[in-house]
């Protein structure tokens, strides 16, 4: 054999070695991403049940997977609209208490979601509401209107209210914390 014989028959043997190692190969674990959802909604209950108990309110903690987060819910305590505050102010604190606690435990940023008796889903509901009947009268009238400031979700919820109406279209303007969402007649 010659030099050149022997290289390429050495280099077939290694890539023939390389693709069978690789189909021999454990397969990595995937880890689901609902499984990682679940996990971080877990610690989130954990969590919030024992400041429960510290505040020695009452409430039952519902987990779920929404998409690509994890929703957590407390419902069924008579006290629990305390949890909520003006405006659901002390909700978002006590939501963001609880992603800290849940990236102490896993290391990861959560954009998990907290609801305290149905306030988010009630305000979501509300705001889709908004959405829509401020579309339907711009569509008529022609003129465009603003709507007061609102956090980024909230934003979020309208402006996807607004793109279901046909004849018009949603814009946020202004900066944090006075951000707003305008409809405007295409």
């Amino acid at each position: 054999m010659t030099g050149d014989a022997v290289q390429t028959s050495v280099e077939a043997d290694e890539d023939v070695t390389a693709d069978v190692a690789e189909e021999n190969a454990p397969e990595p674990e995937v880890v689901e991403e609902d499984d990682h959802l679940i996990e971080e909604g877990e610690i989130a209950g954990d969590y919030l049940e024992q400041l429960l108990d510290v505040l020695d309110f009452d409430g039952d903690i519902d987990l779920d997977v929404d998409g690509d987060r994890a929703i957590v819910s407390i419902d069924g305590g008579k006290d629990l609209t305390k949890l909520v505050g003006r405006d659901g102010e002390v909700l978002d604190a006590l939501q963001e208490l609880t992603r800290l606690a849940v990236q102490q435990a896993t290391g990861d940023r959560s954009r998990l979601m907290l609801d305290v008796s149905r306030w988010r889903a009630d305000r979501r509901d509300r705001l889709a509401r908004l959405g829509t009947e401020v579309s339907e009268r711009v569509r008529d009238s022609g003129e465009r209107e603003s709507l007061d400031p609102m956090t980024p979700f909230e934003r979020k919820i309208v402006h996807d209210a607004v793109a279901a109406v046909a004849g018009v279209y949603s814009e946020s303007e202004g900066a944090e914390p006075k951000r707003r969402v305008v409809v405007i007649k295409e």
